[in-house]
Formats: C-alpha cells, sequence, structure tokens
C-alpha cells in the first residue's frame, strides 16, 4: 500500500506538539552548577610531596604535554660511616592543558600517587598560552581533588590486604603454637620436680 502523502509532516508536526507541552529541563548553567559524576575528568592536581621525578608520566604521555626538569642534590648521610645519596629535586612540573586530551594515562602510570583528577572543569583561559599550568597552579587544583569512594561492601578483599593477613594469621599460629609447646613444656617440667622425692 502506496504511503499517504504528508504522513511524515504530520508524524513530525506530533513530535512537536508533545514537546511543546513538556516541561522543559534546561540547566541555566552559569547559575546552576551541574550535578558531576563521582569520576568526573576535569583538570589534573600534582601533589608535589609524592612526585620522585621518575618521569613515568611525560614518558607514557600521547600528546607530550607534561614538561618536567629537575636536578641532582646530594643528601648527607643519615647515620655516622654512611654513605652520601643523591636524590632528584623537581624545579619544574607543568601541564598544557591546550595540548592535554585528558585520557588519564599520566594518572594511571604514577607509581607514587602524586596526580590526581579534579572534577573542576572551569579553568578556561582567553590566552591559549595561559592554559599551561605550572605546579604552584597544580597544586591548588589538589584541593579540589574528591576524596575516593568507599570500597563496596561485597568486594573481595584487595589482594595485597589478604596476603598480609594471611602472613599474619600463620605468625600468630606459629606463636600460639609455640607458646602452647612452652607451657607443656613447663607443665612437664613441674610434674617431673613434684614427682621426685
Amino acid at each position: 500500500m502506496p504511503p499517504i502523502p504528508g504522513s511524515g509532516l504530520a508524524k513530525g508536526l506530533a513530535v512537536t506538539l508533545r514537546t511543546m507541552t513538556k516541561k522543559t529541563v534546561t540547566a541555566q548553567y552559569p547559575d546552576t552548577q551541574p550535578e558531576l559524576p563521582p569520576r568526573s575528568r576535569g583538570v589534573i592536581g600534582l601533589f608535589e610531596e609524592n612526585c620522585t621525578v621518575c618521569m613515568l608520566c611525560a614518558r607514557e604521555c600521547p600528546d607530550w604535554c607534561i614538561y618536567i626538569d629537575s636536578h641532582k642534590e646530594t643528601v648527607p648521610p643519615a647515620a655516622p660511616g654512611g654513605r652520601e645519596r643523591s636524590r632528584n629535586v623537581l624545579d619544574r612540573f607543568a601541564i598544557d592543558f591546550s595540548l592535554c586530551m585528558y585520557c588519564g594515562i599520566c594518572i594511571e602510570v604514577c607509581p607514587f600517587d602524586a596526580l590526581f583528577w579534579s572534577p573542576e572543569f572551569e579553568y578556561a583561559e582567553t590566552d591559549i598560552h595561559e592554559l599551561t599550568h605550572e605546579r604552584d597552579k597544580l597544586r591548588e587544583w589538589m584541593w579540589t581533588v574528591p576524596e575516593p569512594p568507599a570500597l563496596d561492601p561485597g568486594a573481595e578483599e584487595p589482594k595485597e590486604i589478604a596476603a598480609a593477613r594471611k602472613t599474619a594469621d600463620k605468625l600468630a599460629a606459629q606463636q600460639a603454637q609455640q607458646a602452647q609447646q612452652a607451657q607443656q613444656a613447663e607443665q612437664a617440667q613441674q610434674s617431673e620436680e613434684g614427682g621426685t622425692p
């Protein structure tokens, strides 16, 4: 059966009339802040105390938008007779957010938890050069990082904690067994002393 002429137009107008009667759900953005998901990717914050200048984040970044400069510093020995050690000191840590594609690889590969996602997304600038955030600015973003979500009560225990608990239980069992053997030996000694005339 051939389609009725104008049926497509009637269907389109029906959709228009249906949506005209519904209440709008548009949020007026500057006045009303959006409800962001808990793991939003806004801007990256730097916890400088944890950074060891291992350069993993800069090497793994597909956009090469992380700039790190450091120098070596000699640390005196901790104890007399010890040897001096050298350590890296962070001079510059910058991220160019005009190049960043927010993939999160730098955060994932950081072995010392120095980089974190902040849900802040309002950092637009009129000059593109100001989108390169140096370590002081990255440190400011750190204070906006939310607390990590609580673990799911039904989830299995992390492997590290399970291994530590297993070792602790094993050690406690060994100590209990040694204490029991010592108690039995003491009782045996007391019975020998009591039975000897």
